[in-house]
């Protein structure tokens, strides 16, 4: 005759949340990861010596990393691409739109960073040296970086952290406004007035963003912004 022995180890049953509370986790690891690197860009120095490749490939790497760690996320909780706004919906519309859309946002942001730097704030008079090309093969890497920058940031800031916003506060606006937020962390390097209107420029792309339901008008008017400034104007001598 054989007895079973008793169980004395934890139950089989795995520990489930809420969706809200799993979603709300997520997101704080996916903040954990990302806002230190973001807040040490406040105490960047621009003439700090730092080599334009290192920077390039770095935040390269880092950006591929961090929407591959979307996309995971995603099929993690069976959630289709179109819910962060990678759609090919209209998307040659949707880029016509973004480049009609870039001379206001341009003018905008420009015309209040002058004024933000008449009120005493503090702006670099030039862009910093690490975002500077200054060979052939770097401007190669810096066109690279553009387009890597554009696509990886618009999926990080408007695409998963406004979703996730979304779903955590229940309040599209607060969403909005903590994306842009954190946004604008990342360009501490390009002082206080910098921050501002780095920050006013992610809330015009997240209302695009918002009306549109697409990411490719956000991700053209965010390309040719920089590229504009760290392509274009380095290769015509203009810092």
């Amino acid at each position: 005759m054989t007895t079973t022995p008793p169980t004395t180890g934890c139950p089989t049953s795995r520990r489930t949340f809420s969706p809200r509370t799993e979603q709300t986790i997520e997101v704080l690891v996916f903040l954990f990861l990302i806002v230190p690197s973001l807040i040490l860009s406040l105490f960047a120095v621009p003439e700090g010596g730092v080599d334009f490749i290192v920077v390039a490939l770095s935040t390269i790497f880092r950006d591929l990393g961090l929407v591959a760690l979307i996309v995971f996320f995603l099929w993690r909780n069976s959630e289709p691409l179109s819910q962060i706004g990678w759609t090919s919906r209209n998307a040659w519309k949707e880029i016509a739109l973004g480049i009609i859309l870039f001379v206001p946002t341009f003018v905008a942001t420009d015309f209040l960073e002058q004024l933000l730097r008449a009120a005493g704030l503090s702006s670099p008079s030039t862009l910093p040296a690490f975002l500077t090309p200054s060979t052939g093969a770097q401007f190669v890497l810096a066109a690279v970086l553009v387009v890597v920058v554009a696509i990886a940031e618009e999926t990080i800031f408007r695409g998963y952290l406004i979703l996730r916003f979304e779903e955590t506060t229940g309040i599209p606006l607060i969403s909005v406004l903590l994306s842009a937020i954190i946004f604008s962390v990342g360009h501490g390097y390009e002082g206080s007035a910098g921050v501002i209107t780095v920050g006013v420029m992610g809330i015009i792309f997240a209302l695009v963003y918002l009306w549109r339901r697409s990411l490719v008008a956000p991700i053209t008017i965010h390309f040719l912004q920089d590229f504009l400034g760290i392509v274009l104007l380095p290769l015509l001598g203009i810092r």
